[in-house]
């Protein structure tokens, strides 16, 4: 078998392949290989690792986990364009790259991975909060995910107690998760430019997995607690029933806002809430 041709510059393949972005997939791409080098690198040790990453449009970053020692890249794609620009690709690591027409949000990271499974991708923007929730729900089974975000999302994923930023996404990366904020990229970064700054994001879940009734409890919880966040706990808990009863359970003032609650504090009343639907369906 003779040997493969050189792959393109990442220039080439968007040329060869049409790969203009498309708003309608949040596609904004990383063309500069030391930046996808650079973000490969932030992931930690990747020896033997199963990695999972979406939307690798022309494959810079996918270029970049192949360079380490990873076993093995799940390229997932909605993009026909990028598929067919990744199947060159694959070429040149035979069995280490396996690219995936399909929505990232079906996708079961769980059983589609064998451990240990590490999630490393730049983000489409129009999907990146969901697809965060869905794989924190399952983070027992991901060893670490270093992800791209806008970096208004990152700072909110990152944010302390008290500050503007801090919310529900917060609560829940935070109570799953050792949340880092690791590098900011300016818009001249991508192709196309975005408006706004991006930053990558690295989190390590906690050895303690609280489960999924647990997990379900704090969503709800923080739903309520921060769907009216101006108000008093007393008030913008009333839609989980028992406000008063629920934050004696758990020792927390009922004047207090959701953003002066700690994660621990979070975490007391969602399993408040968890034991009193126990207690209502005599479990």
């Amino acid at each position: 078998m003779g040997e493969l041709a050189p792959l393109p510059s990442l220039r080439d393949t968007v040329r060869e392949y049409g790969l203009d972005a498309r708003k309608s997939l949040g596609q904004h791409f990383l063309l500069d290989p030391a930046v996808c080098a650079r973000i490969a690198a932030l992931a930690g040790d990747l020896t033997g690792r199963h990695v999972l990453e979406v939307g690798p449009g022309p494959g810079g970053l996918t270029r970049a986990l192949l360079a380490t020692p990873a076993a093995h890249v799940l390229a997932v794609e909605l993009d026909r364009r990028a598929i067919a620009a990744q199947a060159a690709l694959a070429a040149h690591h035979p069995g280490r790259l396996t690219v995936r027409e399909a929505d990232a949000l079906e996708v079961d990271v769980l059983a589609e991975l064998p451990a240990p499974r590490r999630i490393i991708a730049n983000l489409p923007y129009n999907v990146a909060t969901p697809l965060l929730v869905g794989w924190l729900r399952r983070a027992a089974g991901i060893e670490g995910m270093t992800l791209m975000f806008q970096q208004e999302v990152a700072e909110r994923i990152c944010a302390a107690p008290g500050s503007d930023a801090y919310g529900r996404l917060g609560v829940l990366a935070q109570w799953r998760c050792r949340a880092q904020f690791l590098l900011s990229l300016p818009p001249g970064a991508f192709t196309p430019p975005p408006k706004v700054f991006s930053a990558v994001v690295g989190l390590t879940p906690h050895a303690e997995d609280p489960g999924p009734a647990l997990f379900a409890a704090m969503e709800r919880t923080t739903a309520a607690a921060f769907g009216q966040r101006r108000k008093m706990l007393r008030g913008a808990l009333k839609q989980l029933g028992q406000a008063e009863a629920l934050l004696e359970a758990a020792q927390i003032a009922g004047e207090r806002r959701a953003e002066t609650l700690t994660i621990a504090e979070f975490d007391r009343l969602a399993r408040a809430l968890l034991a009193r639907e126990a207690t209502a369906q005599g479990v």
